[in-house]
């Protein structure tokens, strides 16, 4: 079955059929799943959800043939394939679907798939536009179905410990944080492999150009998606969710208030449009019990480093935090309350006097100590399983029992727009301003 380009966008907005009623599934029951946009990263989702006891793949939707045939080799001669993922959302036997395409189906797909009956499993960002993010989370109100973002730092042990450190105070009163994910590789720059055999006969083009501008074939646009702004989300969105889900999860905030980002082009001039270095600062109000506290932003494609470097520094009245996907350190120091003296431009008459004073009132001198940190502590993720793995098995746990996780389209939107709106702050050249509560750009 072929389509032009206007068939493809007309038909992507008509529901693809009736939702389903809700399945119960049994303690024993599979769930059976299917892999939409079979490349690297779901491929690996599909890996990592088929390793759950229970669940089973029995189709996959990818615009590369050559992925395909890469699915049947994994899953199973038996398998469904396809490159059109409406046929995928009409089978009656799917209950969840992995979406892994490039970010600028991920909204579409989500909508068609829940509206189908499918809970979804839809990897970060949620969205590929600000305009898109209320309209997936009605989706998924009106449908009922389960929906997780696939940013799996919100899964993990240490982000949850780090949660629990804050709220018990550990280090007092939150005022800062700094957040960073650098590479120093080409692949982790973005500059994936081309297969040379890519050619019009075995890539739906139309297909993979969807809403975005029509251009001629052109395989590294599909390869290298990420390095593309018809397509991608740039830095923002594919690793600033992933610090701003992380942050979202330690502190509960809902998100901040004033967005500044900015950034360029510093070292892969291969012809991409989106930045290799960006900075951000956000402003996160005081919400409920949510405290408030500046957030620093980093990343850098041309670190310096050998390896990937990530995390996050929390800075708080009596103490620093560090937090990775693996590990918390945490180092407690004392909160300084004595006022001290500053006495040395006052006669000496004057200056024994502010000393008498001052001894009759404290202890000590306060200038004699140096602050340091009374107590270090360093709590480590185990080995197995990973951080991945849980929020597959926090995904599969909520289609059983039909309890959402809690990042859903809601949460995700809430980590998608200011990730968003650092973009449009850098390419616009202006101060955004986010409404966390009402989850829409401010004026």
């Amino acid at each position: 079955m072929s389509f032009t380009r206007r068939q493809i966008l007309s038909a992507t907005t008509a529901p693809v059929g009736i939702a389903l009623a809700q399945r119960a599934f049994a303690a024993n029951d599979n769930i059976q799943i299917a892999l939409i946009g079979a490349g690297g990263m779901g491929q690996g989702d599909a890996r990592m959800a088929t390793s759950i006891p229970g669940v089973k793949l029995v189709a996959a939707c990818d615009i590369y043939d050559d992925r395909l045939q890469r699915a049947k080799e994994l899953w199973g001669d038996d398998i469904f394939t396809t490159r059109d993922y409406r046929e995928v959302l009409r089978r009656k036997d799917i209950d969840a679907v992995i979406i892994g395409t490039p970010d600028h189906w991920h909204s579409r797909i989500s909508i068609d798939a829940m509206n189908a009956g499918k809970d979804v499993y839809c990897e970060k960002p949620m969205v590929h536009k600000i305009s898109q993010g209320r309209e997936v989370i009605a989706a998924q109100k009106k449908s009922e179905r389960i929906l997780q973002v696939g940013s799996q730092y919100a899964s993990s042990p240490m982000f949850q410990k780090a949660r629990e450190l804050m709220s018990a105070g550990a280090i007092g009163e939150l005022n800062m944080v700094e957040a960073w994910l650098d590479r120093n590789t080409a692949i982790g720059a973005w500059q994936y492999s081309i297969p040379p055999n890519a050619s019009p006969e075995n890539i739906d083009w139309d297909r993979f150009l969807g809403y975005a501008p029509k251009r001629p074939f052109e395989p590294v646009r599909l390869f290298r998606w990420r390095n593309y702004n018809d397509y991608g989300t740039g830095l923002a969105g594919d690793l600033y969710v992933h610090l701003l889900t992380g942050l979202h999860v330690v502190t509960g905030s809902l998100g901040p208030d004033r967005i500044y980002g900015t950034g360029s082009t510093r070292f892969w001039k291969d012809g991409r449009n989106a930045p290799d270095v960006m900075l951000a600062l956000l402003d996160y109000p005081k919400q409920a019990a949510h405290p408030e506290f500046n957030l620093n932003l980093r990343v850098n494609f041309a670190s310096g480093e050998t390896e990937e470097l990530f995390g996050f520094r929390f800075y708080g009245s009596e103490g620093t935090m560090e937090a990775t996907i693996n590990k918390v350190v945490l180092s407690h120091v004392p909160r300084e309350t004595e006022p001290g003296y500053t006495i040395g431009a006052f006669s000496k008459k004057t200056q024994e006097e502010i000393l008498k004073q001052y001894r009759e009132k404290y202890a000590d001198n306060p200038l004699a100590r140096v602050l340091k940190a009374d107590k270090v502590e360093t709590f480590e993720a185990p080995k197995t399983p990973a951080a991945h793995e849980i929020h597959h098995q926090n995904f599969y746990q909520a289609v059983r029992t039909r309890k959402p996780f809690f990042e859903d389209a809601v949460f995700g939107f809430r980590t998608a727009g200011p990730a968003l709106l650092c973009n449009t702050s850098m390419y616009e050249k202006r101060i955004c301003h986010w409404d966390a509560v009402n989850l829409v750009e401010k004026a």
